[in-house]
């Protein structure tokens, strides 16, 4: 499941009523009118006397129009000097503010250990946004050592008062056991409560739970849903998942154009997965006109981003020709690129290149050793490849390509 890190999130007390300390203040009070109204000149007038004077709200607010260049020019290096001085008299949003800016080295020089100071100060006052920041601190290892429980204990201090991202992440801890016991049933709660808030990312791990029916009963039609939800936002990965269901019919009726068209709004996002499923569509001529260059392409940008499959897919192109023109030897770098992620199908056509001499030099030793790690996972086809193979080799050059062999799996697998 997909963890959500903390990026920019500035807390928006500008953009919500007057706080309650500040109703029986009159400049104060007209300057959030003003800001509300998109008076930011008029906001500004009566904030900075207040910011002037020591006043920490009139301080915080002069930071955030600083920060977000409302009414003035945007200067992150006076926003952070005037969220400092509200964040010095104890003001939670203040705090949190400035530790983003240190997160992020936005007017302060990065410093992720005061980024979590600041943090832990906010979160301590009760700042969900805060206490979810220092949980991603945690989870990441920034500016803290990494701690599962620490990051399981903020996420939940944070999800307890409603902020989605920190319902999804908690149900990630819980999903992978990681700071907390494994449960899937508590995953799939934390992933609801966030779900139900619109939170894509939610959405689309809710749906994964329905789809292999963990925590909650299998269901493909609430997959689909919680998919569509997540899908409709835009959500990559969902759009993806959603173009699956359509290709093989669970949990709505299987349609092709249907799945097409979802993978190519992830594809068009940069999603791997769905840049190499839609290159399978034109390949095949399913929900869209069969093209060998438009399947060609799609393969390219997948394989580009290291898309193994979509790497031995384009190998497969460069080797017959189909949407470039043939070249063995393009066709034999790309089966390598996708071998040495483990691929077993193009260490079975690297292996095949090498027998051939095709691309390569003819070298049976590399041949057989690339078949068999094809074998070792099963390939059924490999396994017949290199017994004829082995009909052909002497038993010295069986010695050295099963050596061979042994070194590949190893630097492959990183033992």
């Amino acid at each position: 499941m997909r963890m959500i890190a903390g990026g920019l999130l500035i807390a928006a007390l500008l953009a919500l009523p007057v706080p309650a300390d500040a109703a029986g203040e009159g400049d104060l009070a007209a300057g959030y009118a003003a800001y509300e109204r998109g008076d930011y000149t008029a906001a500004l007038a009566e904030f900075r006397p207040l910011a002037e004077q020591g006043h920490a709200l009139a301080q915080f607010a002069l930071g955030f129009m600083y920060d977000s260049g409302e009414g003035v020019s945007q200067d992150h290096t006076q926003a952070a000097i005037w969220y400092r001085k509200a964040a010095e008299q104890g003001d939670a949003k203040a705090q949190f503010n400035l530790g983003q800016m240190y997160r992020l080295g936005e007017g302060v020089t990065q410093d992720h250990a005061e980024a979590e100071t600041l943090y832990r100060k906010a979160a301590q006052q009760g700042l969900a946004e805060a206490q979810y920041s220092l949980g991603v601190m945690y989870e990441n290892g920034q500016g803290v050592p990494q701690d599962h429980t620490q990051a399981a204990t903020w996420y939940r201090m944070a999800a307890e008062q409603g902020l989605a991202k920190a319902q999804n992440n908690l149900g990630v801890m819980y999903e992978n056991g990681q700071g907390v016991p494994q449960d899937h049933t508590q995953a799939a709660t934390w992933y609801r409560k966030a779900a139900e808030q619109g939170l894509a990312e939610a959405q689309n791990n809710l749906g994964v739970m329905y789809h292999s029916g963990q925590g909650v009963p299998q269901d493909y039609a609430q997959a689909a849903g919680w998919f569509r939800k997540a899908a409709e936002q835009g959500y990559a990965e969902a759009q993806v998942n959603l173009g699956n269901r359509y290709h093989s019919g669970q949990g709505v009726s299987q349609d092709d154009t249907q799945a097409a068209l979802w993978y190519r709004k992830a594809a068009e996002q940069g999603d791997a997965e769905a840049q190499f499923n839609l290159g399978v569509m034109y390949a095949d001529g399913e929900g869209v006109p069969q093209d060998y260059t438009q399947a060609v392409a799609w393969y390219r940008r997948a394989a580009e981003q290291g898309h193994a499959g979509a790497q031995n897919n384009l190998g497969v192109m460069y080797d017959s020709g189909e949407g470039v023109p043939q070249d063995h030897a393009e066709a034999a770098s790309w089966y390598r690129k996708a071998a040495e992620q483990g691929d077993a199908e193009a260490q079975y056509n690297l292996g095949d290149m090498y027998r051939l001499g095709q691309g390569v030099p003819q070298d049976y030793a590399q041949a057989y050793a690339w078949l068999s790690l094809a074998v070792a996972v099963g390939d059924e086809d490999a396994k017949k490849l290199r017994d004829v193979l082995r009909t052909e080799m002497t038993p010295d050059q069986i010695a050295e390509a099963q050596a061979l062999s042994a070194q590949l799996h190893d630097r492959i697998t990183g033992n």
